[in-house]
């Protein structure tokens, strides 16, 4: 995460591409959601497999929620998004600024069906994570 940072630091002032802003975005907000669901996995006695599958939906949600996130950010005003608006050049540092809004939210949804996908060997039981990962791809604030 340190590393994230850092990155991310030193491209405030230049025009990241594409591959550092995702290592930047995986980096933060997947590592950190990432570590939430794995230690709940090692908490609740996961096998290896099972952590490998947690850590895959984690590190896949945690890119999904901050791309949505930089499209609200071009998309909406801080007040539509009931908090101030994250710091932003009219998107040249963010993913949707390089791909474009739709773009974004079509890589969005697939890391979504992606991470949805990581679940299914825990049936029933993951019921609760899919919704999670649904929600945030879809939120409007």
């Amino acid at each position: 995460m340190i590393g994230g940072q850092v990155v991310d630091l030193e491209a405030e002032h230049t025009k990241p591409d594409l591959a550092t802003l995702e290592y930047i975005h995986r980096s933060k907000t997947a590592a950190l959601i990432t570590a939430s669901v794995v230690s709940g996995g090692i908490y609740a006695g996961a096998t290896a497999s099972d952590i490998a599958h947690l850590r895959t939906y984690g590190q896949s949600i945690g890119l999904a929620f901050q791309i949505v996130d930089d499209v609200l950010d071009l998309t909406q005003t801080s007040e539509q998004l009931e908090r101030r608006r994250q710091r932003c050049r009219c998107g040249e540092d963010n993913l949707s600024g390089v791909v474009g809004i739709e773009e974004s939210l079509r890589k969005a949804d697939a890391l979504v069906d992606q991470a949805c996908a990581q679940l299914d060997p825990f049936g029933e039981s993951a019921t609760t994570l899919k919704e999670l990962a649904r929600f945030l791809a879809k939120r409007k604030s």
